[in-house]
């Protein structure tokens, strides 16, 4: 059987090599592009900047990196959603794995809380999802657009489980709560965390504030209906 010459396979190798190295570079400025944007955005809003100012933030000299790496806006959103989301996920999945198998039955304040606290988790100085996320939200009107972003099936897990927790609140209306709820948690951390940086304290501990946050919001999960609602007796 013959082989290929040293001369040749030396040069298949350096291929490889260079390959590997190009790759690590790629996935590097992919990184360094990703976090310029997440905190530009967390500032200035999603729409109001610009791609070249991600790539000038990012520390790129080519104008055009953004679009070379992501194609458009939309592109470095979702990629920043699939990071993120994708941390808070694991913790989630962790959370509701726990809940699932525990000798006590879950709660309306568990399922509340196993969104909200792996949320919390990114109430760190080097990150600025909560603000990205909640610049997010009141551009696009809501959450829902999150949809088409694949970060695991915990949180339609804990929807699943609240309806079975709350069978007293009409489907409708639990519904809209629910989307309250996740909109609500990444407003008030996304202030907490803008509390802690511009005047170094809050009004309580943080851990504190999370747990009140996740008893407020699974007050409002199961308060009366408003009288006169039609979703009421809209057949659930």
């Amino acid at each position: 059987m013959s082989s290929s010459p040293p001369h040749q396979a030396s040069r298949r190798s350096g291929s490889r090599t260079g390959q590997g190295r190009k790759n690590v570079r790629g996935e590097a400025t992919r990184q360094l592009i990703l976090s310029a944007a997440e905190n530009l955005f967390a500032e200035h809003g999603i729409s109001a900047v610009p791609l070249r100012d991600i790539g000038i933030a990012a520390g790129q000299r080519n104008h055009a990196v953004v679009q070379y790496h992501f194609g458009d806006r939309d592109e470095v959103v979702k990629a920043i959603m699939e990071l993120r989301g994708a941390e808070s996920e694991a913790s989630r999945t962790s959370i509701v794995a726990d809940l699932m198998l525990g000798t006590a039955p879950p709660t309306v304040v568990d399922v509340v809380g196993a969104f909200v606290r792996p949320l919390a988790i990114h109430l760190r100085e080097d990150n600025h999802y909560l603000a990205f996320l909640s610049h997010f939200i009141i551009e696009e009107g809501g959450y829902e657009g999150l949809g088409e972003i694949r970060t695991g099936a915990s949180v339609l897990t804990l929807r699943t489980l609240l309806s079975r927790l709350a069978p007293q609140v009409p489907e409708a209306v639990l519904e809209e709560r629910w989307w309250m709820i996740l909109t609500s948690a990444v407003h008030a951390l996304a202030r907490y965390q803008a509390a802690q940086r511009k005047r170094s304290h809050l009004p309580a501990k943080i851990d504190v504030l999370v747990d009140d946050l996740v008893a407020f919001l699974s007050a409002g999960l199961t308060a009366p209906l408003v009288e006169g609602d039609p979703r009421a007796t809209a057949g659930g």
